[in-house]
């Protein structure tokens, strides 16, 4: 099993990151969509990346256009969109594929070691939420309709 934080993926800029930056910390990963009716999970998000940020917590969104087409733009477009709509400050990366042959490392990873239900690997829409340890493990995986303040209590747990 690969720590998420061994793996590398591709910043807005379409420049390389590793994840190794946020090693030691509790991450959520989510993918993200800008026209989506789970959108406006980026406020509770974005709450949550406030109130914890400071203890070890990060959110790193990665927007995604799988899934009816819901986030067309280009990564200045998303990213204005963020910043405009929902004063975001936690980072949003370049868009990726979560599903099918161009799957993402990250998200082929994530899926493996924390599978959906009944060991369902495929991610079902927008907004599926992984939440990372601090050792680079994903330990549970929230369906998109799990709003970002229902984590409070797992995301403490692990801080």
């Amino acid at each position: 099993m690969t720590a998420i934080t061994d793996i590398e993926v591709k910043a807005a800029d379409g420049g390389v990151v590793s994840l190794d930056t946020w090693r030691g910390k509790v991450l959520l990963i989510v993918n993200t969509a800008s026209k989506c009716g789970f959108t406006p999970q980026y406020e509770g998000l974005e709450e949550l990346h406030a109130r914890y940020g400071g203890q070890g917590f990060e959110v790193l969104a990665f927007p995604c256009n799988q899934f009816g087409g819901q986030e067309p733009g280009d990564a200045a477009e998303i990213a204005n969109f963020c910043s405009l709509t929902y004063d975001i400050t936690f980072p949003i990366f370049a868009k990726i594929d979560v599903n099918g042959p161009k799957t993402d490392p990250l998200f082929q990873e994530l899926k493996e070691q924390a599978p959906g239900v009944l060991g369902s690997r495929g991610i079902k829409w927008n907004f599926t939420k992984f939440l990372i340890d601090r050792d680079g493990k994903a330990v549970r995986r929230y369906a998109p309709t799990v709003k970002p303040e229902a984590l409070t209590r797992d995301i403490e747990a692990l801080l």
